[in-house]
């Protein structure tokens, strides 16, 4: 791939992001103002996982290209795994 192409897919990632991240304040918004809904709760905590997903890929692409490697091997990572990292 090509450089702006590359930039082109950091850009989609990160508007992805933006999304999800617009997405969760809005989720716990409705879920402080109001009874507590399992529905909410559980998109929370799945866009919470594919949140964790994203940036995770972000900083494989981002690894990659410092290393003067390809971002675009930078593969998703299954769920468990990504949630398994120690903090």
């Amino acid at each position: 791939m090509t450089d702006n192409s590359e930039a082109a897919a950091e850009k989609r990632i990160l508007h992805r992001i933006s999304d999800m991240v617009a997405t969760e304040k809005r989720l716990r918004a409705q879920l402080q103002g109001g009874p507590d809904g399992d529905g909410a709760r559980a998109e929370l905590h799945e866009l919470e996982v594919e949140l964790d997903r994203c940036w995770d890929l972000l900083r494989q692409r981002r690894a990659l290209a410092e290393a003067g490697e390809d971002p675009g091997a930078a593969k998703p990572r299954p769920a468990g795994e990504v949630e398994g990292y120690l903090s």
